[in-house]
């Protein structure tokens, strides 16, 4: 089942509830639960995400996904001491963006490898590791740039909703491409590496989080902060990579990066503007620095 019709659901609803412990529709972009009606699906004043009972967005947010890649998409979800397969379905000919998600707990049925299968662990291991390895860059344990397409839309719209900044830093690790050429692709990881834990610092993954954009670039997201504040704390972040020295075989190479800030406040910005213009931003610093030789 690639996608169903709201016609479908009104005919189906009834039969999902029969063979799965919870059912919903959701609003992906708004992340509201919808409640189907004669005449159509309304946005209700419920949270989506606060099925889960943390107050945080999902990391790796399935329905959001199924939405853009207008397909059905299957995901492992721990919740509690339970694994969940939660299933999200796109739905087509209806005005607010739409899916329907299923969800099964699948703790005491689903099996992975060998091991004690009267216990939960060795699955919800698994599910937390699968979903990590979807969500993360494995060098520097921050999220990917798959992440940045879900998350940052959401807080887009979120801040939008309730009238507060967002602001986003793009982050760029000076010299880069000299580390790795002078030094070796061993010590251009450890500086990629070393950006990333310094980053982590500062970040609580509710209203902050951080990706590795690609490459030697990063991009922070702060929510509820206006420009001056994510300036104070991208300058202190900036201040910590400066101290940190990566040891080779020829010498100790000193690290330095440079940054760009965009903050939406009163006007909405799509996430592929505020990227550019945080971009653009930083890449005119980073003119500035190397002219004026400081």
């Amino acid at each position: 089942m690639d996608r169903i019709t709201l016609n479908e659901i009104k005919d189906k609803l009834d039969f999902f509830h029969k063979m799965y412990d919870a059912v919903r529709l959701i609003d992906p972009l708004h992340k509201k639960v919808l409640e189907y009606r004669d005449s159509g699906m309304i946005s209700t004043k419920v949270i989506c995400y606060d099925y889960w009972g943390d107050n945080r967005i999902c990391d790796n947010c399935i329905s959001i996904r199924s939405y853009q890649e207008d397909r059905s998409l299957v995901k492992m979800e721990k919740f509690k001491e339970s694994v969940i397969l939660v299933t999200a379905i796109p739905i087509t000919n209806v005005e607010l963006p739409a899916v329907l998600e299923l969800f099964k707990n699948v703790t005491d049925t689903m099996f992975v490898g060998d091991g004690d299968y009267t216990k939960s662990e060795m699955l919800t291991k698994y599910a937390r590791e699968i979903n990590n390895a979807i969500i993360k860059d494995p060098l520097t344990l921050l999220f990917n740039r798959r992440y940045i397409d879900e998350r940052l839309p959401a807080d887009i719209v979120e801040a939008t909703l309730t009238g507060s900044p967002l602001s986003v830093c793009f982050v760029d690790l000076d010299n880069f491409k000299a580390i790795n050429d002078s030094y070796g692709h061993e010590a251009g990881d450890q500086a990629i590496r070393s950006v990333g834990e310094v980053i982590l610092n500062y970040i609580d993954g509710r209203k902050t989080w951080a990706a590795r954009y690609g490459g030697d670039e990063f991009l922070i997201c702060l929510g509820g902060m206006r420009a001056d504040k994510a300036e104070e704390i991208m300058l202190q972040i900036q201040n910590d990579v400066g101290k940190i020295g990566i040891s080779t075989d020829k010498e100790n190479i000193r690290l330095s990066l440079t940054f760009g800030i965009r903050t939406m406040e009163d006007t909405p910005i799509t996430a592929a503007e505020l990227i550019r213009e945080a971009d653009k931003e930083m890449y005119l610093a980073k003119k500035r620095k190397y002219h004026y030789g400081s």
